[in-house]
């Protein structure tokens, strides 16, 4: 008989691991069932620890490991205590002697038992020795050993351990690492707690904020608890209390959690949002769902936690870098700065001026050199923050200096931000208040209300900026020449302030713009252009994505709606700045250029220009011309193809289009076969397809399914057909993966359309796909209105819906069927929304009943 092999002597008996894993399971079942019953997050955090600490002692005993001098060390999360219940379980496996190849085997074989009993654990073997030279490099090792916690072994190496890493951490190079590690996780998540979809525990405001100050607080020997740095006074007791009272929130959050994900989940999806807000008890009303109900809190809650950090960090580094004595430099009779930060002489100075809750702001922008307040200013700001009541806001003087502060030449945004992170803002202006943290589920804003119409105010800000004048190149030069262009920082704070209280929130808006105006003593007139610019401010962005800015009496209509040329500037400044304020997936130079287009046109009429579009169209032509000879051609190469050509034609192409399309199609006038051209747009985003064949039924539909199935996202069609019954179709298409500029797709596009429009095969079904989490969430219910145009000769058709792949293959498909021609098509995606606008033309629209049955097709479609 064979003697057994070493590795399986060392092994713990076979009947050992389906008996923990059954124990293990078995226990946590029983407490996510005692949770789901009373709801007590520390007692299931702390039990699941204790019952993984048993699991696990019982298998290094089972292990052969008790008494070999090795120990079972607990890290991170379990090392702290904090074991939610899908979190990974972190344990070091701590060795005596790295030559002791006996133990580190049985510590191998232990390892490999951990996936069969059901626990998944990050481990590492060392020695105390490799623990602290590699604790020296890394502050993610250091961070990990100072929570360290006994399980189970010898207890005499794991206190050895302690005492090496305790002798082992700097203080004043923790907190500078720790701080710098913070700064980077905070930018990682955009500076702010407010996504609609936060990371509880590592987004800004987050767990992880927490554990940073105690991480310190430790390494610097100040305590290991909030009730320890109250001791301390490193906090108040009260802020003490607060601190843990925002924490167990985030707790009971993220077992929530885990818990409803059935998985390690610590982001705040929508998939989960009103599932976790029920088991928080709240109830949808009339105006909220149960999911805003609970991320406002969220935000809140958040917001909290960023405050105390500010002055936690403060207090620590007082303590750990209390450096040479210096001179406080006097700014005013209230105020004085101590190094960069703005301190207030007396901690009463708030209570008994209350206008210095405006002028502290006031101050952090006339001097530039301020980095922040101080945290006995921050804790006086927030104790004083309700003397910010009606009496205050109704004084002359206080209304006089938030003017001011709007009217300041720099640190505008910060300091409006600052107002509204210690509550200012919203004490100040209360219908602001109202908007705090409110989500907006219109699938294209990706900010919280407030911090959305804050982002307006700071790209209305960078318009005056010189160094951002590249980017913004004709708002800049609009903005340098504005009169009083704070005026439309106000219009940006008032804009979308109604939101989430019913009704228009333009017209809502434009109430609350009025009475700040009138209370803020500004003149008549701009007063009128605040209020204008908030009832307007979709006005423009929709004129320019869903109208044919192309046809003179749209752009007549809108030069009476904006009236001057003032107005105009004004609106198209704050259209530009809310479009690329609500997610940086919007904006597209596409969107730009609509924009540019009605800006000009407008501005045209309002000069007293008129709309002309025969001289228009005769100075394109010229220009084309222009072009043309540049690549050699003479003055009447081009008039056979022109020839085929309309009015509309011209009108709907530029000149550089013009010259394009007709360098490739004048020696193909009658082609036989279908010409595909493909280039990079001129305006930089994007590919711009030209299409010139026979006309042939059900066109669009197969361009758009080829689009389709080539991931390109249509944001623009014009559809011509020319005189001798050829169709000229011009598209802007985006590619949708993440090189905007694929190799080789001109090519591959210009191939594979043409063979696609050759073979003339049976259209085929609509291109499947994954609809995002936010579409499934929070569905748009379609709309579609079909209408005559002003003329009664075509009809304009509206379609809004949740965007998904195959939208406008599916469209046009219901469009081919009831014998409708597509005239032109403006493609607007919005986020996940879809607002698509067609002119179309024939298939009997002059019947009501051929409508209603369109609109019965087109919405059946679309809801399936």
């Amino acid at each position: 008989m064979n003697a057994p092999s070493t590795t399986a002597a060392l092994a713990p008996p076979p009947s050992l691991a389906p008996g923990l894993r059954q124990r293990l399971s078995s226990g946590r079942r029983e407490l996510f069932d005692a949770f789901a019953v009373d709801g007590r997050t520390q007692r299931l955090l702390t039990r699941h620890r204790q019952l993984v600490d048993q699991v696990l002692t019982d298998l290094w005993h089972a292990s052969g490991l008790n008494g070999s001098g090795a120990t079972l060390v607990a890290v991170g999360g379990y090392g702290r205590g904090e074991l939610y219940p899908y979190s990974d379980v972190d344990v070091l496996l701590l060795q005596s002697n790295a030559e002791d190849e006996a133990t580190r085997a049985r510590l191998e074989i232990m390892v490999g038992q951990f996936w069969d009993i059901g626990i998944e654990a990050g481990h590492s073997v060392r020695t105390i020795d490799e623990c602290l030279t590699e604790a020296a490099g890394d502050i993610t090792i250091q961070t990990n050993l100072i929570e360290a916690r006994f399980v189970a072994g010898d207890r005499t190496l794991f206190r050895d351990l302690e005492i090496g890493v305790a002798g082992g951490i700097d203080p004043q190079d923790f907190y500078t690492a720790k701080k710098l590690e913070l700064e980077q996780r905070h930018n990682k998540y955009q500076d702010t707690p407010y996504s609609l979809e936060p990371n509880c525990k590592e987004s800004p405001g987050g767990l992880r904020d927490l554990q940073v100050i105690l991480w310190i607080a430790r390494a610097s020997r100040l305590g290991t608890s909030w009730r320890e740095l109250a001791a301390r006074h490193i906090i108040t007791r009260q802020e003490a209390s607060m601190l843990a009272k925002r924490e167990a929130f985030l707790r009971h959050l993220r077992v929530r959690m885990h818990l409803i994900a059935g998985r390690r989940e610590d982001r705040l999806l929508f998939d989960y949002q009103n599932q976790v807000a029920e088991a928080f008890g709240y109830e949808a009303t009339a105006s909220k769902r149960a999911s805003e109900q609970l991320m406002q809190r969220y935000y809140i809650n958040a917001r909290w936690i960023i405050q105390l950090n500010t002055i936690l960090l403060q207090n620590i580094a007082a303590n750990l870098f209390p450096g040479a004595a210096f001179e406080a430099r006097e700014i005013n009779e209230r105020f004085h700065a101590e190094r960069d930060l703005l301190a207030a002489n007396d901690e009463q100075v708030f209570e008994q001026n209350p206008s210095a809750l405006l002028e502290c702001f006031y101050l952090m922008q006339k001097h530039s050199e301020l980095q922040g307040m101080t945290a006995p200013t921050l804790r006086a700001l927030w104790r004083a923050r309700n003397r910010m009541d009606a009496a205050f806001r109704a004084d002359p003087e206080n209304r006089k200096l938030f003017l001011k502060i709007l009217q300041a030449p720099r640190g505008l945004v910060h300091e409006l931000r600052r107002m509204n992170q210690w509550g200012i803002l919203g004490r100040y202006i209360p219908a602001f208040k109202r908007i705090i943290g409110q989500m907006q589920h219109d699938l294209f804003h990706v900010y919280t209300v407030d911090q959305h119409i804050l982002q307006v105010v700071r790209n209305m800000r960078r318009f005056t900026m010189l160094e951002f004048a590249h980017e913004y190149p004709l708002c800049s030069r609009l903005i340098a020449n504005f009169e009083r262009h704070w005026l439309l920082y106000v219009a940006a704070l008032f804009h979308d302030i109604a939101k989430g209280r019913g009704g228009d929130h333009s017209k809502l808006g434009r109430v609350d713009a009025r009475n700040f105006c009138h209370k803020h003593g500004l003149s008549p007139v701009d007063t009128e252009l605040v209020q204008f610019l908030v009832e307007q401010h979709l006005s423009m962005s929709a004129v320019a994505q869903k109208q044919d800015l192309n046809d003179p009496d749209t752009i007549k209509a809108f030069a009476a709606r904006v009236k001057d040329e003032r107005h105009l500037i004004a609106l198209y400044l704050l259209t530009v700045a809310d479009i690329r304020g609500t997610s940086p997936k919007v904006w597209n130079a596409w969107k730009g250029k609509l924009l540019e287009d009605l800006f000009r046109a407008t501005r045209r009429v309002l000069r007293g220009g008129g709309v002309d579009f025969d001289t228009d169209m005769q100075e394109r032509q010229a220009e084309a011309l222009r072009v043309l000879r540049l690549y050699g051609f003479s003055d009447n190469a081009q008039q056979e193809l022109w020839n085929q050509f309309d009015q509309a034609y011209f009108m709907r192409h530029d000149a550089k289009e013009i010259a394009w399309q007709t360098r490739t199609l004048h020696y193909r006038v009658n082609a036989d076969t279908p010409v595909v051209r493909a280039r990079y747009s001129p305006i930089g985003e994007g590919l711009q397809v030209m299409v010139y064949v026979k006309d042939q039924a059900d066109l669009f539909a197969r361009i758009c399914g080829f689009f389709e199935r080539m991931r390109l996202n249509v944001v623009d069609a014009k559809i011509h057909t020319t005189r001798h019954g050829y169709a000229l179709d011009t598209f802007l298409v985006m590619p949708t993966g993440d090189d905007p500029q694929e190799h080789g797709l001109p090519e591959r596009t210009e191939h594979e359309l043409a063979a696609t429009l050759a073979a003339q095969a049976p259209l085929g079904p609509p291109v499947t796909g994954r609809v995002s989490r936010q579409a499934r969430h929070f569905a748009i219910e379609p709309v579609v209105n079909i209408r005559p145009d002003e003329k009664g000769q075509r009809h304009a058709l509206a379609v809004t819906a949740g965007d998904r792949p195959g939208l406008l293959y599916r469209i046009a498909r219901v469009l081919g069927d009831h014998g409708v021609d597509i005239i032109t098509a403006k493609i607007t995606t919005l986020g996940e929304r879809a607002e698509d606008v067609f002119l179309v033309q024939g298939g009997n629209l002059g019947s009501q009943k051929t409508i209603l049955a369109i609109e019965h097709d087109l919405m059946d479609t679309l809801r399936r």
